[in-house]
């Protein structure tokens, strides 16, 4: 019941944090994208908050002997860049960049009753299903 709500209240906060930054309209982040035209370089503040906070607590938190909430750390074993990492990130930074959406500010979107949501949300899903269909090497 704790991770639950510990669950509920981080992702609560990130949405609230998604929202209040312009992460959660898809204006705001083309504008950020479009590096080439009339680029909206507010979104490098959120950005380095966020790359802040987490070079500041990273080395920290994992220095501890386990999670508050957990009985181990659990972090990915990959480190190689391989053509399916690649891929995924080109499809995402393709559909982010077409759509003005990622996964996380397209939830704190739909919470917020943007109606255009209901066509990426399933494309999003596909993806998601998608991937877990390619094998891993």
């Amino acid at each position: 019941m704790r991770r639950a709500l510990a669950a509920l209240l981080a992702g609560v906060a990130f949405g609230l944090g998604l929202a209040m930054s312009g992460m959660a309209d898809p204006r705001k982040v083309l504008g950020f994208l479009d590096v080439a035209g009339d680029w909206d370089p507010s979104l490098l503040l959120v950005m380095a908050g966020a790359v802040g906070v987490y070079a500041l607590l990273w080395r920290r938190l994992t220095q501890r002997p386990r999670p508050w909430l957990e009985t181990q750390f659990r972090l990915p074993g990959a480190r190689r860049i391989d053509a399916r990492l690649l891929g995924g990130a080109a499809l995402f930074g393709a559909g982010w960049g077409l759509a003005g959406y990622c996964p996380g500010p397209a939830l704190a979107g739909l919470g917020l009753g943007n109606a255009d949501l209901r066509w990426l949300l399933p494309a999003l899903l596909l993806g998601v299903w998608l991937a877990g269909r390619v094998p891993a090497r």
